[in-house]
């Protein structure tokens, strides 16, 4: 995960060296403002991705989350469309709900109820998944509207690029479910809302589990055809802390099935302060040997 913050003269690196290392997958926060950094340098994530896109060949790249907050469908699929295509066919969309933060105010005075996004939630993923899939889509939503909107010449990726779609509640789960190569999760959070260690955080990543194997088979789908990927960075602490650290959460995770991690890529200062040399060595220690790229069928 890299933080849209530097210039890019210093994203260009970044994105460059995490390639290097044998990353499979880097991504940024889709957000106009974000937290303790509103009112810091903070870049835009479709250029963002695009120039990231320009500079490496191999390594996915994507939205770890997008959401329905300041977009609309239709200009967004466009953009999305764009994407795969200058990445060569490298971009998974992540996407979630949305919350009530700076996102939220920005573009009208109050945020909207919970169950508002999480209604509109679900007709924008349903409408994008038409969008990038259909050349033509007609749609006169409750939310939102496309009237003949053309999609040439469509995604690089068929029927169109994957979706990570994060989702914690039974809805979101059954939409991870229906549309996406992957689901999402930041995992559990303690009751004041501080990060849990890794074996605190077991208990409610089983809990998790179950729930989304359920909404997959509310839908008839195979739970072990979807992906399961976990954003570390936020909710569940001390995983990159060291290298043995890193393999003893690595192997907890497995048990539970997660088929994909993502970490925060070390910055000088909170949030996602760290170090840089024990990123460096965890992604030599995790690299296939043989210098393959180990891929999983349903992983983004």
């Amino acid at each position: 995960m890299i933080l849209p913050t530097e210039s890019w003269v210093e994203q260009g690196q970044t994105w460059r060296r995490a390639e290097a290392l044998g990353f499979d997958h880097a991504w940024t926060f889709d957000h106009l403002a974000w937290r303790s950094l509103r009112d810091a340098p903070w870049f835009g994530a479709v250029p963002t991705l695009a120039a990231a896109a320009a500079v490496t060949s191999k390594i996915r790249l994507g939205t770890l989350v997008a959401s329905p907050n300041f977009r609309h469908p239709v200009p967004f699929a466009r953009e999305l469309m764009t994407l795969d295509h200058i990445s060569g066919g490298r971009f998974t969309l992540g996407i979630g709900a949305g919350g009530s933060g700076f996102d939220a105010t920005t573009t009208r005075r109050e945020p909207w109820s919970r169950r508002e996004r999480a209604d509109r939630f679900e007709e924008f993923v349903t409408l994008l998944d038409e969008l990038l899939t259909e050349p033509v889509t007609t749609h006169d939503g409750r939310f939102y509207q496309a009237f003949g909107a053309h999609m040439h010449p469509g995604c690089l990726q068929r029927p169109r690029l994957p979706f990570a779609v994060a989702a914690g509640g039974p809805r979101g789960m059954r939409l991870a479910a229906r549309f996406g190569t992957t689901w999402v999760t930041e995992g559990p959070l303690e009751p004041d809302g501080s990060a849990l260690s890794v074996t605190r955080a077991l208990p409610g990543l089983a809990a998790e589990r179950e729930r989304i194997d359920a909404a997959c088979a509310e839908v008839g789908r195979d739970p072990a055809t979807l992906g399961r990927l976990l954003f570390v960075g936020m909710r569940i602490s001390g995983v990159t802390a060291s290298p043995e650290a890193f393999r003893d959460a690595v192997g907890r995770f497995d048990e539970l099935g997660v088929t994909d991690i993502v970490v925060p890529w070390p910055r000088r200062a909170a949030p996602f302060a760290g170090d840089l040399g024990t990123l460096e060595v965890i992604a030599a220690e995790a690299r296939p040997r043989g210098g393959g790229r180990e891929r999983k069928a349903e992983s983004p």
